[in-house]
Protein backbone atom coordinates (compact mmCIF):
# COMPACT_ATOMS: atom_id res chain seq x y z
CA UNK A 1 0.00 0.00 0.00
CA UNK A 2 2.85 2.19 0.77
CA UNK A 3 4.32 1.49 -2.40
CA UNK A 4 1.56 2.35 -4.48
CA UNK A 5 0.61 5.94 -2.25
CA UNK A 6 4.46 6.94 -2.76
CA UNK A 7 3.66 6.09 -6.45
CA UNK A 8 0.81 8.42 -6.53
CA UNK A 9 2.47 11.13 -4.44
CA UNK A 10 5.33 10.80 -7.59
CA UNK A 11 3.31 10.76 -9.95
CA UNK A 12 1.06 13.80 -8.86
CA UNK A 13 4.36 15.94 -8.11
CA UNK A 14 5.89 14.97 -11.70
CA UNK A 15 2.17 16.33 -13.16
CA UNK A 16 2.35 19.25 -11.33
CA UNK A 17 5.53 20.04 -12.52
CA UNK A 18 4.77 19.74 -16.32
CA UNK A 19 1.72 21.57 -15.96
CA UNK A 20 3.82 24.90 -14.79
CA UNK A 21 6.67 23.71 -17.33
CA UNK A 22 4.11 23.50 -20.19
CA UNK A 23 2.33 26.86 -18.63
CA UNK A 24 5.47 28.84 -18.82
CA UNK A 25 6.49 27.60 -22.24
CA UNK A 26 2.80 28.79 -23.06
CA UNK A 27 3.41 32.59 -21.74
CA UNK A 28 6.76 32.53 -23.27
CA UNK A 29 5.63 31.88 -26.38
CA UNK A 30 2.92 34.78 -25.94
CA UNK A 31 6.08 36.99 -24.63
CA UNK A 32 8.00 36.80 -27.64
CA UNK A 33 4.61 36.68 -29.92
CA UNK A 34 4.43 40.31 -28.50
CA UNK A 35 7.97 41.05 -28.63
CA UNK A 36 10.51 40.63 -31.33
CA UNK A 37 10.84 41.09 -34.97
CA UNK A 38 8.44 38.83 -36.92
CA UNK A 39 10.43 38.13 -39.35
CA UNK A 40 14.41 37.28 -39.28
CA UNK A 41 17.08 36.39 -41.56
CA UNK A 42 15.18 33.04 -42.34
CA UNK A 43 12.88 34.62 -44.17
CA UNK A 44 15.35 36.59 -46.28
CA UNK A 45 14.53 39.94 -44.00
CA UNK A 46 17.60 42.35 -42.99
CA UNK A 47 16.36 44.59 -40.31
CA UNK A 48 19.32 47.12 -41.09
CA UNK A 49 19.59 46.57 -44.53
CA UNK A 50 16.01 47.77 -44.86
CA UNK A 51 16.16 50.88 -42.55
CA UNK A 52 19.02 51.74 -44.06
CA UNK A 53 16.95 51.95 -47.34
CA UNK A 54 13.71 53.55 -45.61
CA UNK A 55 16.04 56.08 -44.19
CA UNK A 56 17.01 57.29 -47.77
CA UNK A 57 13.39 58.68 -48.19
CA UNK A 58 12.90 61.61 -45.29
CA UNK A 59 10.17 63.91 -43.86
CA UNK A 60 8.30 64.22 -41.46
CA UNK A 61 8.00 62.52 -38.31
CA UNK A 62 6.21 59.77 -35.83
CA UNK A 63 5.73 61.42 -32.23
CA UNK A 64 5.06 59.78 -29.23
CA UNK A 65 4.32 61.60 -25.65
CA UNK A 66 3.57 59.27 -22.56
CA UNK A 67 1.31 60.94 -20.18
CA UNK A 68 1.35 60.17 -16.35
CA UNK A 69 -2.12 58.75 -16.43
CA UNK A 70 -0.71 56.30 -18.18
CA UNK A 71 -2.35 56.81 -22.07
CA UNK A 72 0.13 57.64 -24.78
CA UNK A 73 -0.32 59.97 -27.75
CA UNK A 74 1.17 58.53 -31.29
CA UNK A 75 0.93 61.04 -33.70
CA UNK A 76 1.50 60.38 -37.53
CA UNK A 77 2.82 64.09 -38.42
CA UNK A 78 3.92 64.82 -41.81
CA UNK A 79 0.09 66.95 -42.71
CA UNK A 80 2.13 68.09 -45.80
CA UNK A 81 1.43 64.95 -47.32
CA UNK A 82 -1.69 64.10 -45.82
CA UNK A 83 0.45 62.19 -42.64
CA UNK A 84 1.63 59.70 -45.63
CA UNK A 85 4.68 57.50 -44.30
CA UNK A 86 7.77 58.84 -45.54
CA UNK A 87 10.83 56.17 -45.21
CA UNK A 88 11.95 57.37 -42.36
CA UNK A 89 8.40 58.22 -40.49
CA UNK A 90 8.47 53.83 -40.83
CA UNK A 91 11.58 54.00 -39.15
CA UNK A 92 10.11 56.35 -36.45
CA UNK A 93 7.13 54.24 -36.17
CA UNK A 94 9.07 51.01 -35.29
CA UNK A 95 10.99 52.47 -32.81
CA UNK A 96 8.31 54.66 -31.16
CA UNK A 97 7.10 50.68 -30.94
CA UNK A 98 9.93 49.85 -29.13
CA UNK A 99 9.63 52.39 -26.90
CA UNK A 100 6.20 51.47 -25.60
CA UNK A 101 7.29 47.87 -25.39
CA UNK A 102 9.64 48.73 -22.14
CA UNK A 103 6.86 51.41 -20.98
CA UNK A 104 5.95 49.57 -17.72
CA UNK A 105 4.00 52.23 -16.50
CA UNK A 106 1.31 52.31 -19.87
CA UNK A 107 -2.11 50.94 -19.85
CA UNK A 108 -3.34 52.38 -23.05
CA UNK A 109 -2.31 54.03 -26.57
CA UNK A 110 -4.10 56.48 -28.64
CA UNK A 111 -2.84 56.75 -33.19
CA UNK A 112 -4.13 59.93 -34.76
CA UNK A 113 -2.34 62.00 -37.45
CA UNK A 114 -1.43 65.49 -37.03
CA UNK A 115 -4.14 68.18 -38.50
CA UNK A 116 -6.88 66.83 -38.18
CA UNK A 117 -6.72 63.78 -41.00
CA UNK A 118 -5.59 60.58 -39.89
CA UNK A 119 -3.00 59.15 -42.64
CA UNK A 120 -2.93 58.38 -46.85
CA UNK A 121 -0.69 55.52 -46.59
CA UNK A 122 2.83 55.62 -48.10
CA UNK A 123 4.46 58.50 -49.43
CA UNK A 124 4.62 57.73 -53.41
CA UNK A 125 8.08 59.11 -53.59
CA UNK A 126 9.16 56.65 -51.06
CA UNK A 127 7.14 53.68 -53.28
CA UNK A 128 8.25 54.62 -56.28
CA UNK A 129 12.02 54.84 -55.56
CA UNK A 130 11.41 50.51 -54.29
CA UNK A 131 9.16 49.89 -56.74
CA UNK A 132 11.15 46.76 -57.35
CA UNK A 133 9.17 43.19 -56.13
CA UNK A 134 12.14 42.37 -53.67
CA UNK A 135 12.32 46.02 -51.88
CA UNK A 136 8.99 46.05 -51.78
CA UNK A 137 8.59 43.03 -49.75
CA UNK A 138 11.65 43.58 -47.15
CA UNK A 139 9.38 47.11 -46.80
CA UNK A 140 5.89 45.07 -46.44
CA UNK A 141 8.04 42.51 -43.79
CA UNK A 142 9.22 45.65 -42.23
CA UNK A 143 5.51 47.59 -42.00
CA UNK A 144 4.33 44.02 -40.74
CA UNK A 145 6.59 43.56 -38.19
CA UNK A 146 6.24 47.15 -36.80
CA UNK A 147 2.08 46.52 -36.92
CA UNK A 148 1.65 43.35 -35.13
CA UNK A 149 4.20 44.48 -32.72
CA UNK A 150 2.07 47.50 -32.03
CA UNK A 151 -1.14 45.23 -32.16
CA UNK A 152 0.73 43.04 -29.27
CA UNK A 153 1.55 45.68 -27.10
CA UNK A 154 0.61 45.48 -23.22
CA UNK A 155 -1.58 48.54 -24.00
CA UNK A 156 -5.09 49.11 -25.15
CA UNK A 157 -5.08 50.80 -27.94
CA UNK A 158 -7.80 52.87 -30.40
CA UNK A 159 -7.10 54.54 -33.43
CA UNK A 160 -8.62 58.62 -33.28
CA UNK A 161 -9.51 58.93 -36.99
CA UNK A 162 -10.23 62.22 -38.61
CA UNK A 163 -10.02 63.27 -42.06
CA UNK A 164 -9.31 60.42 -44.20
CA UNK A 165 -7.36 57.21 -43.31
CA UNK A 166 -6.61 55.84 -46.90
CA UNK A 167 -4.20 52.61 -47.86
CA UNK A 168 -1.93 52.18 -45.54
CA UNK A 169 -3.34 54.67 -43.24
CA UNK A 170 -6.75 52.08 -43.38
CA UNK A 171 -4.24 49.16 -42.28
CA UNK A 172 -3.04 51.45 -39.58
CA UNK A 173 -6.55 51.24 -38.07
CA UNK A 174 -6.75 47.78 -37.73
CA UNK A 175 -3.30 47.08 -35.56
CA UNK A 176 -5.39 48.63 -32.92
CA UNK A 177 -7.86 47.09 -30.61
CA UNK A 178 -10.27 50.06 -31.23
CA UNK A 179 -11.24 52.58 -33.74
CA UNK A 180 -13.25 55.90 -32.95
CA UNK A 181 -14.24 58.14 -35.99
CA UNK A 182 -15.27 61.47 -36.11
CA UNK A 183 -18.35 63.47 -38.18
CA UNK A 184 -17.21 63.12 -42.21
CA UNK A 185 -14.51 61.08 -41.67
CA UNK A 186 -13.84 58.05 -43.70
CA UNK A 187 -11.63 54.79 -43.79
CA UNK A 188 -10.92 53.33 -47.34
CA UNK A 189 -8.64 50.34 -48.62
CA UNK A 190 -7.81 52.33 -51.89
CA UNK A 191 -5.33 49.52 -52.96
CA UNK A 192 -7.27 47.80 -55.65
CA UNK A 193 -6.77 51.66 -57.19
CA UNK A 194 -3.02 51.16 -57.11
CA UNK A 195 -3.06 47.67 -58.72
CA UNK A 196 -2.21 46.53 -55.25
CA UNK A 197 -3.50 44.30 -51.97
CA UNK A 198 -2.57 45.35 -48.55
CA UNK A 199 0.87 44.61 -47.87
CA UNK A 200 0.84 46.01 -44.30
CA UNK A 201 -1.07 42.84 -42.57
CA UNK A 202 -3.97 44.95 -43.25
CA UNK A 203 -6.26 42.18 -45.24
CA UNK A 204 -5.35 39.45 -42.71
CA UNK A 205 -6.42 42.07 -39.76
CA UNK A 206 -9.27 43.05 -41.79
CA UNK A 207 -10.94 39.92 -42.20
CA UNK A 208 -10.62 39.67 -37.93
CA UNK A 209 -11.64 42.59 -37.60
CA UNK A 210 -15.02 42.38 -39.63
CA UNK A 211 -15.34 38.84 -41.16
CA UNK A 212 -14.05 37.70 -44.99
CA UNK A 213 -17.10 38.67 -46.69
CA UNK A 214 -17.55 42.36 -45.75
CA UNK A 215 -13.70 42.37 -45.79
CA UNK A 216 -13.80 40.84 -49.44
CA UNK A 217 -16.14 43.92 -50.10
CA UNK A 218 -14.21 46.43 -48.50
CA UNK A 219 -11.01 45.42 -50.40
CA UNK A 220 -12.41 44.17 -53.92
CA UNK A 221 -14.97 47.31 -54.06
CA UNK A 222 -12.29 49.69 -52.40
CA UNK A 223 -15.56 51.51 -51.02
CA UNK A 224 -15.51 54.43 -48.83
CA UNK A 225 -16.08 53.44 -44.70
CA UNK A 226 -17.95 56.51 -43.17
CA UNK A 227 -19.02 56.46 -39.97
CA UNK A 228 -22.67 55.18 -39.95
CA UNK A 229 -20.88 51.98 -42.05
CA UNK A 230 -18.13 51.56 -39.83
CA UNK A 231 -21.00 51.44 -37.06
CA UNK A 232 -22.86 49.32 -39.38
CA UNK A 233 -19.95 46.72 -40.12
CA UNK A 234 -17.88 46.53 -37.16
CA UNK A 235 -14.94 48.28 -38.55
CA UNK A 236 -16.07 51.78 -36.25
CA UNK A 237 -16.43 51.08 -32.01
CA UNK A 238 -17.85 54.80 -31.77
CA UNK A 239 -18.51 58.11 -33.38
CA UNK A 240 -17.40 61.17 -31.74
CA UNK A 241 -19.55 63.75 -32.00
CA UNK A 242 -18.16 67.70 -32.59
CA UNK A 243 -20.19 69.40 -29.93
CA UNK A 244 -19.40 67.56 -26.88
CA UNK A 245 -18.52 70.65 -24.48
CA UNK A 246 -16.40 71.93 -26.51
CA UNK A 247 -13.68 69.29 -26.08
CA UNK A 248 -11.13 68.07 -29.21
CA UNK A 249 -11.44 64.53 -30.73
CA UNK A 250 -7.98 63.66 -28.93
CA UNK A 251 -9.81 64.84 -25.11
CA UNK A 252 -12.79 62.37 -26.04
CA UNK A 253 -10.98 59.83 -27.57
CA UNK A 254 -8.90 60.01 -24.17
CA UNK A 255 -12.03 60.29 -22.30
CA UNK A 256 -12.97 57.39 -23.95
CA UNK A 257 -9.83 55.12 -23.79
CA UNK A 258 -10.02 55.99 -19.88
CA UNK A 259 -13.53 53.92 -19.13
CA UNK A 260 -10.88 50.90 -20.17
CA UNK A 261 -8.02 51.31 -18.56
CA UNK A 262 -8.82 52.68 -15.23
CA UNK A 263 -7.45 50.39 -12.63
CA UNK A 264 -4.05 49.09 -11.87
CA UNK A 265 -1.68 48.36 -14.74
CA UNK A 266 -0.79 44.69 -14.13
CA UNK A 267 -4.55 44.14 -14.55
CA UNK A 268 -5.00 46.20 -17.79
CA UNK A 269 -1.48 44.24 -19.05
CA UNK A 270 -3.13 40.70 -17.63
CA UNK A 271 -6.59 41.89 -19.91
CA UNK A 272 -4.33 42.83 -22.87
CA UNK A 273 -2.42 39.25 -22.61
CA UNK A 274 -5.72 37.15 -22.22
CA UNK A 275 -7.58 38.72 -24.80
CA UNK A 276 -4.02 38.67 -27.36
CA UNK A 277 -4.13 34.57 -26.30
CA UNK A 278 -7.72 33.81 -27.10
CA UNK A 279 -6.90 36.19 -30.36
CA UNK A 280 -4.06 34.66 -31.62
CA UNK A 281 -3.87 30.90 -30.22
CA UNK A 282 -4.94 27.68 -30.93
CA UNK A 283 -7.72 27.21 -27.83
CA UNK A 284 -5.92 24.86 -25.94
CA UNK A 285 -3.13 27.03 -25.68
CA UNK A 286 -5.03 30.25 -25.26
CA UNK A 287 -6.64 28.37 -22.02
CA UNK A 288 -3.61 27.51 -20.70
CA UNK A 289 -1.91 30.64 -21.12
CA UNK A 290 -5.82 32.26 -19.39
CA UNK A 291 -4.56 30.24 -16.25
CA UNK A 292 -0.75 31.50 -15.94
CA UNK A 293 -2.08 35.02 -16.14
CA UNK A 294 -4.94 34.51 -13.95
CA UNK A 295 -2.26 33.08 -11.80
CA UNK A 296 -0.28 36.57 -11.88
CA UNK A 297 -3.13 38.24 -10.33
CA UNK A 298 -5.16 36.34 -8.12
CA UNK A 299 -3.86 37.13 -4.29
CA UNK A 300 -1.87 40.42 -5.68
CA UNK A 301 -1.86 43.19 -4.16
CA UNK A 302 -5.11 44.67 -6.51
CA UNK A 303 -7.02 41.58 -5.74
CA UNK A 304 -6.45 41.61 -2.40
CA UNK A 305 -7.86 45.28 -2.00
CA UNK A 306 -10.52 44.76 -3.73
CA UNK A 307 -11.21 41.74 -1.88
CA UNK A 308 -10.79 43.72 1.71
CA UNK A 309 -13.56 46.56 -0.29
CA UNK A 310 -15.78 44.00 -1.01
CA UNK A 311 -15.22 45.88 -4.37
CA UNK A 312 -17.04 43.09 -7.08
CA UNK A 313 -20.47 44.70 -7.29
CA UNK A 314 -19.96 48.33 -7.71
Amino acid sequence: MKCKENSRMVLCVLKRRLLRSSGCAFMGRLQRQSRGCVYSSIHGFSHEEIREKLQAFPGGSVDLLKHDSGIAVLTINNPTRMNAFSGSMMVDLKERVSQLENWSEGKGLIVHGAAETFCSGSDLNAVRAISNPQDGMKMCMFMQDALTRLLRLPLISVALVEGRALGGGAELTTACDFRLMTSGSVIQFVHKHMGLVPGWGGAARLVRIVGSQKALKLLGGALKVDPELGLDIGLADEVLEADQGAATALQQAENWLSRYTKGPVPVIHAVKKVVLAGRELPLSEALRTEKEVFGTVWGAPANLQALASKSKHK
